[in-house]
């Protein structure tokens, strides 16, 4: 596992080991700004080689979970100042996922109890949201209305100003999550995606056009060593459908993004599809830095570095558990076990508590 602990030149920044810490959203955030708590948390993983903040909303609108912190105000550029100052004071990198839920959302989250928004109206996926009792609880998404051709352009700016601010708040760098059907990925399915504009139908330009004029955007703003983009091609989270084309889909999209020169995709490493060939070419198109992701083991990770089939190698519930998850590794020392029950919502329970190795508690 030799090649895990190396540096890496991502961009314009360099990595000290090969280990990324997914995105994973905690809902923390009581007034959906960063707090001491969030910086707490994010600097006690900083020995990871970059950390990918947990999705950060580019607008009210984009909004699908509570205590969600955003990155679409001012003041939500100063609160994450402390956090990111925290991660580089301990050596590490930080990102800010850029997010987007589209139908993923709820009236109760939405401006004005206004409906959420998406390529089609068509319902689909559960939010983290206000019950019909008021208590925060996991209901169905609350019924969608199509983007008007015009109004899309207004998202395409939001997730602009949202790379600025993530720059402003002391991010290196930014990642755009087109994964796990939110809205991006709403665009890219064919299945769901029916609209007979320049943003919909058959046409691979016109289905991924939402996702590559948002990294134009991105890359216009902040530059394009700065800007990441994750993908789940084999996804059917959120009531996405499988459809025959995901490999000639995600196949263009990687020769899309290779073309532009971005700083690396951030693949999901789901399904047979993935491991049956799309992996090994989608690695042939986007020529870029790769990291993978999917529950893998830092064997698994070793061996898929070694075969040059990724970079870098993300990983989820072993960082929530373990802020010392890098040096675990290293020294062989045991894992902790991440308790579920406490992922989403709360205080410091399952979020700073888990101790590093030695140690009883923090």
């Amino acid at each position: 596992m030799k090649k895990l602990f190396t540096g890496y030149r991502l961009g314009d920044i360099t990595l000290k080991n090969r280990f990324i810490m997914a995105p994973m959203t905690r809902s923390r955030a009581r007034d959906e700004h960063a707090d001491a708590l969030t910086a707490l948390y994010y600097a006690q993983r900083a020995s990871a080689g970059l950390i990918i903040s947990e999705g950060l909303p580019v607008s009210r609108e984009g909004t699908g979970y509570l205590f969600n912190p955003g990155i679409y105000l001012d003041s939500h550029v100063e609160a994450w100042l402390p956090v990111t100052q925290g991660v580089h004071k301990k050596g590490g990198k930080i990102f800010a996922q850029l997010w987007h839920v589209g139908r993923v959302s709820h009236t109760s989250l939405q401006p004005e109890g206004q409906p959420p928004v998406s390529a089609v109206a068509v319902q689909g996926g559960s939010a983290f949201a206000w019950d019909e009792n008021g208590e925060p609880a996991t209901v169905p998404a609350s019924p969608p209305r199509a983007l008007l051709t015009e109004e899309i352009k207004q998202i395409v700016a939001d997730f602009r100003k949202a790379a600025a601010n993530a720059i402003s708040a002391g991010f290196d760098g930014v990642e755009v999550h087109g994964a796990n059907g939110y809205l991006i990925e709403q665009f890219i399915n064919p299945v769901l995606n029916t609209r007979d504009d320049g943003y919909g139908g058959g046409s691979l330009a016109s289905r991924t056009r939402l996702l590559l004029e948002i990294v134009d955007a991105i890359s216009d703003e902040i530059g394009t060593s700065r800007t990441g983009v994750r993908l789940s091609p084999c996804n059917q989270l959120q009531d996405m459908a499988p459809y025959a084309d995901t490999s000639e889909t995600y196949l263009y999209i990687g020769k899309e993004l290779s073309r532009r020169g971005i700083a690396y995709v951030h693949l999901m490493a789901q399904g047979p599809v993935m491991f049956n060939g799309l992996l090994r070419d989608f690695r042939k198109v986007w020529r870029g830095t790769l990291i993978l992701a999917g529950g893998l083991t830092p064997v698994q990770a070793a061996a898929l570095i070694d075969d040059g089939l990724t970079d870098l190698a993300a990983f989820g519930s072993p960082f929530i558990a373990n802020p010392d998850f890098v040096e675990r590794v290293r020294k062989g020392w045991p894992l902790t076990m991440a308790r579920r029950s406490s992922y989403y919502g709360g205080g410091e329970e399952g979020y700073t508590d888990y101790p590093f190795h030695g140690e009883d508690h923090v």
